[in-house]
């Protein structure tokens, strides 16, 4: 067998492999994934009057999607609607989701401005040394959501993911939060970033005639999503073995001389 299957191929971009395995994604005990409806697993009903009702089905979802392939524990902090200014501000202490975990995945951006018009702002807004300083926007908030799970756990491996395009006139504030959520991932270690903006399919309204039941996804969506999800973390291990050699070490006092 050629060892090198298993190593990042030449001019490999991430997505260009899709495994139904999840690769590398699956050398992690435990995630904690901090995230709104697409995380949550949100399907849209109707009631008597033709109106959308909204319900998260966690079971649904693609970190239940992930914790069925992999066997890795997924602890979902999610909920539909999620903002990083509640998630902050009220949600997850309210709930007791400050939660220890081995590495977390952040998915948040779609409701701050889109849905409810909170000011992204820039990295500018965030102190990594002092995040109390943060300003009230999308970048602070999040820059204060890093600095808490860093307390945490300060090993733990964080994964932040971008929106995925739409095909339409929010594009373009979607290019933005994903060029600084890039900027927001470079202030912290072993902090990486999930480029669906990039590298994933545009979720379009020709992408929901087979992946979508109105706008959120259907079953097959949430799956497509949770395997483009594990396998970017799969290019992300392959792309960087070192800073994941110790993964069976966060959270203990063990540690090897050859690795910081």
């Amino acid at each position: 067998m050629d060892i090198k299957r298993f190593e990042l191929g030449a001019n490999e971009q991430p997505l260009d492999i899709i495994k139904e395995t999840c690769g590398f994604a699956g050398v992690f005990k435990q995630i904690g994934v901090i995230g709104d409806s697409l995380a949550s697993g949100e399907f849209e009903s109707h009631d008597e009057n033709g109106n959308i009702v909204y319900t998260d089905m966690y079971g649904y979802s693609w970190p239940a999607v992930l914790e069925r392939i992999t066997g890795t524990k997924y602890n979902n902090y999610s909920r539909g609607g999620m903002t990083a200014r509640e998630y902050m501000q009220s949600w997850a202490d309210a709930n007791g989701f400050w939660q220890w975990n081995q590495a977390y995945i952040i998915a948040l951006g779609n409701n701050d401005s889109f849905v409810f018009g909170h000011p992204l702002g820039s990295v500018k807004d965030v102190n990594a040394e002092c995040p109390q300083d943060n300003a009230d926007t999308f970048f602070g908030n999040m820059g204060k959501i890093v600095c808490k799970l860093k307390t945490i756990e300060p090993n733990a491996r964080i994964f932040v993911v971008t929106p995925q395009l739409r095909g339409d006139a929010c594009d373009k504030d979607i290019r933005y939060i994903a060029s600084e959520l890039a900027k927001l991932c470079d202030m912290f270690d072993f902090t990486y970033l999930l480029d669906m903006t990039a590298h994933a399919p545009v979720y379009d309204a020709e992408m929901r005639k087979s992946f979508g039941l109105g706008f959120h996804p259907n079953p097959m969506g949430y799956y497509a999503y949770a395997l483009m999800v594990a396998n970017y973390i799969d290019y992300v291990i392959r792309s960087n073995p070192r800073e994941f050699a110790t993964i069976p070490f966060v959270g203990t006092s063990l540690k090897n001389k050859d690795y910081k």
